[in-house]
């Protein structure tokens, strides 16, 4: 298996993140049956699940605090025997279903004295990530998590803002922010709930080329108050059609 394909999708909370990169995976599935593709939810809000459709019974940070608690109780193991057992426990964690595995982070690490554990679950996560084809990260809102955990090496950075000066400026910061702590291959944006054609001619995303607009998808926000899997919307949703074009102008999609 050659390198993976790892998109990072980040963002100003609130501009449609979660759903795109819900149909992100979707488009990857579709368009490569074959492939192993890998989805993580990196918001502690967990919200790419409900998206997808997926029960979470146990998430990565579960796993830290199941081996942090080992610890505390004398168990005197290795570091390389406690990342064993992580990698066993997150592969034991992951769900599959529709062609794609899902695991979650969940919530945010805690301070305190367990950093070298910390660091070991970052590296699982980058060894889990290495056996598939596809790995698609739903980041959680602003910049954060762009310099630590699973967002530090990715091939491509998916910039996701609404049709706000705020959210434009957030994803031009966000960019700055990469250039020098990931190491990403292709960067690009998409502008999502676009209001109408006109609105195009005010925004200004700054450092960062728009890929795609995306304009209010009704078929979304029916599916979202119902809390549909986006795998069951029509193929000529705008969310679909637009997560595609952006995919294939950054080469993800053939």
């Amino acid at each position: 298996m050659g390198k993976a394909v790892v998109i990072a999708v980040a963002g100003k909370g609130g501009v449609g993140k979660t759903s795109i990169s819900a149909a992100i995976v979707r488009c990857l599935c579709r368009r490569y049956p074959n492939k192993k593709i890998l989805a993580i939810d990196a918001d502690p809000a967990v919200g790419l699940s409900t998206a997808l459709g997926i029960d979470v019974k146990m998430t990565i940070d579960d796993i830290r605090k199941e081996i942090i608690s080992s610890v505390d109780i004398g168990d005197t193991r290795g570091a390389i025997e406690l990342l064993n057992e992580a990698k066993f426990k997150i592969f034991d964690a992951m769900e599959e279903t529709d062609g794609y595995y899902f695991i979650a982070v969940g919530r945010p690490e805690t301070a305190g004295c367990y950093c070298k554990i910390n660091s070991y679950l970052k590296e699982v996560i980058s060894i889990v990530s290495a056996r598939f084809d596809f790995v698609v990260i739903d980041g959680e809102a602003g910049i954060e998590q762009i310099n630590r955990r699973v967002m530090e090496k990715v091939t491509h950075l998916l910039l996701i803002t609404d049709a706000s000066k705020k959210g434009c400026r957030v994803i031009d910061t966000i960019k700055s922010v990469a250039d020098s702590l990931v190491m990403y291959d292709k960067v690009g944006a998409i502008v999502n709930r676009l209001p109408d054609e006109a609105a195009k001619a005010y925004i200004d995303t700054g450092s960062v080329e728009v890929l795609e607009y995306i304009c209010e998808d009704k078929n979304l926000a029916s599916f979202d108050i119902m809390g549909e899997n986006v795998f069951n919307l029509p193929d000529n949703s705008n969310i679909v059609t637009g997560v595609e074009n952006a995919l294939k102008k950054m080469e993800v999609l053939g």
